[in-house]
């Protein structure tokens, strides 16, 4: 299977949710199960925050113009409901929504991009909606592309991952660039993480018969990718139970 993650940032009067999540700074969103057919999507989704945010969220789904992530820029005439299956200390709602010929959405660019068996994961919070989407082969770029343009009225697109082939394939290099890869591996082989440190950078420079800048470079370039990475995981995990339960 593979992987990308992306960030939609909703411009202000552009989807009624992004407005309200961006009003009520305690708010947040995720979806608990999304699935779409070539005609249809349905999704249960989880909104925690105050009383007042809540309110404010179940309007947004129930009346603004969300038809279940419809990314035309003019209603498009579908035929959406929403339902609340829990309002107690959260707030569960339930969307179906029907689509019509002039109708677009992140799911259905990816049943025509990645596929059939693609899962999909999103959270929201202010004006950011972020998709985690699983597949299992497709054009990504030509996916990516397609939804930027989708949205390009309203909102811009800020991709967060995606595992290329070679990582799916069992490449252990944590998409770092080979150089990068050696520079941190050498790095932890000869102690340069240890507390006290074996070898300083000047000495694992003329290990690996590099300029200090280079080494130091290339390491500072592995940290800040692996970070990144290891934050956007513990963000999108699927295994997160939901805030305050």
């Amino acid at each position: 299977m593979r992987e990308v993650m992306f960030t939609v940032d909703y411009e202000p009067g552009c989807n009624a949710v992004a407005d309200v999540l961006a009003e009520h700074d305690d708010a947040r969103v995720r979806s608990l199960s999304l699935h779409a057919t070539e005609s249809s999507l349905w999704r249960v989704d989880y909104a925690s925050g105050s009383a007042e945010a809540l309110a404010a969220v179940e309007t947004a789904f129930r009346e603004g113009d969300y038809y279940a992530d419809c990314l035309v820029p003019e209603n498009c005439g579908a035929t959406q409901r929403t339902e609340v299956l829990d309002d107690g200390e959260a707030l569960v709602l339930y969307s179906y929504w029907e689509r019509t010929p002039t109708c677009a959405s992140v799911p259905h660019i990816a049943l025509e991009h990645l596929g059939e068996g693609v899962l999909f994961e999103t959270r929201r919070a202010g004006r950011e909606y972020t998709w985690r989407v699983v597949h299992d082969g497709g054009d990504v770029h030509a996916f990516l592309d397609a939804v930027g343009a989708a949205v390009a009225h309203a909102a811009a697109v800020e991709v967060r991952r995606v595992t290329d082939t070679a990582e799916a394939t069992g490449d252990r290099t944590g998409g770092l660039s080979p150089e990068q890869a050696a520079a941190l591996e050498a790095a932890v082989e000869h102690g340069y993480y240890e507390t006290p440190r074996e070898t300083d950078a000047g000495d694992l420079a003329d290990l690996l018969d590099l300029p200090r800048s280079t080494l130091t470079h290339r390491l500072r370039r592995a940290e800040a990718h692996l970070a990144k990475r290891r934050v956007a995981d513990a963000a999108g995990a699927f295994t997160e139970r939901p805030p305050g339960r």
